[in-house]
């Protein structure tokens, strides 16, 4: 008996010894230990945003209350809970961007590899040398289960979660992608981490949507990384001009933390923006069928939305660029097949085309066979009195 008693704590840091080892080398920035029941407070922060009806239209939240608030319930044999970020972070302000209007911003974290694939494996790889060394049983999870990541992390130890919702840290700032394995080894939890956000509210007012009606809450359906990703229908009319060029996501939020002082570049090849990521002309992306835009997104997440829902961000940003130039194309798309991309081109060419001829193009094609983008025909021209006098 007390050599057993003895042995086991050995045994415990020799494991985590390997964990932060094969963390390390599978690029992992950081990784701490907690347990199953460290974020009792979670859940019912997370039952009010669901009640208030913040989440939108994301009712697999709604769904699996009862499993996001308890690890254990996800899987019942769950000891310890390592959670692993990998940083991200840019090169630059992603908000500099945003004053080339003919240029399309997407989030920084959709720039390159969708960070699932890139983490996913390497995670697999540490547990299955978790398994090896200790034996017992794994689970990895990156943002594909209903695991509150952000609440373990703070009390993991990471860093906290901010007043925009979102983890910050005093190493990389707001840019942590992060992935759990779950284990049924007994490890020794690391100190979860305080609150540093003291009285500062930059995030909070850098919000373009002022998505925020409270600190550390957010409702969704005002945030347009919702708006531009997960909201499958037509972009709502008050939030069109503040969404600005932002054709995928925003960064808004979390490059305003000044904790981001402290940040550093991403080194993961795979998470450095690619090229053609970092200022994309919206005049190409206007031109871009469902094939090219498979080829070009492979591999991004940016994918997953689909051809028709992002053309219509980019006609959004289109119509916010005040270049008229790009109004031959978007005419082009007010006779898409999709009805989603017909409605969004009406009111990119509503601000883009002059009243007269806008007024020509309405009175010929607003008999759409859909009834959205019939309302936008109708929105685009009775918002505008010189349009209406010539409808």
């Amino acid at each position: 008996m007390r050599t057993s008693i003895s042995s086991q704590p050995v045994r415990a840091d020799r494991l985590r010894q390997l964990i932060d080892r094969e963390a390390a080398r599978a690029g992992f920035a950081a990784v701490a230990v907690t347990t199953p029941d460290a974020i009792p407070q979670a859940p019912m922060r997370l039952a009010e945003f669901v009640a208030d009806g913040f989440h939108g239209s994301m009712a697999w939240i709604s769904e699996t209350l009862q499993r996001r608030a308890d690890p254990s319930t996800l899987w019942p044999e769950v000891r310890s809970i390592i959670v692993l970020a990998m940083n991200y972070g840019p090169e630059s302000d992603p908000r500099a961007l945003q004053e080339k209007r003919d240029r399309g911003a997407i989030s920084v974290y959709a720039q390159n590899r969708d960070y699932h694939d890139v983490m996913k494996g390497r995670l697999k790889e540490i547990a299955g040398k978790i398994v090896a060394r200790a034996g017992g049983d794994v689970k990895v999870f990156v943002d594909t289960a209903p695991v509150m990541e952000k609440p373990l992390a703070q009390s993991a130890g990471i860093g906290w979660q901010g007043k925009h919702t979102n983890l910050v840290s005093r190493e990389f700032g707001s840019w942590l992608f992060l992935g759990t394995i779950f284990c049924t080894a007994e490890l020794t939890p690391d100190k979860a981490e305080e609150d540093h956000c003291g009285s500062c509210r930059a995030c909070l007012d850098a919000c373009p949507t002022d998505a925020f009606p409270a600190p550390y809450r957010l409702d969704a359906r005002r945030c347009i990384s919702y708006l531009t990703i997960e909201n499958k229908g037509p972009i709502p009319q008050e939030f069109r001009a503040a969404i600005g060029n932002r054709i995928y996501g925003c960064d808004d939020c979390l490059a305003a933390c000044p904790w981001n002082k402290f940040a550093r570049a991403a080194s993961e090849a795979k998470l450095v923006a690619r090229d053609d990521l970092r200022a994309p002309a919206l005049a190409d992306f206007l031109a871009m069928d469902d094939t090219g835009f498979r080829d070009f997104f492979s591999g991004s997440p940016v994918k997953r939305i689909g051809r028709d829902r992002f053309l219509r961000n980019v006609l959004i940003a289109a119509g916010n660029s005040g270049d008229a130039s790009l109004a031959a194309a978007c005419e082009s798309l007010a006779a898409d097949a999709s009805p989603l991309v017909r409605g969004a081109a009406v009111w990119a060419l509503s601000r883009l085309m002059e009243p007269t001829a806008f007024s020509a193009l309405a009175t010929s094609a607003r008999q759409d066979d859909d009834a959205d983008v019939r309302r936008e025909w109708l929105m685009a021209t009775g918002n505008h009195p010189e349009i209406r006098t010539h409808a």
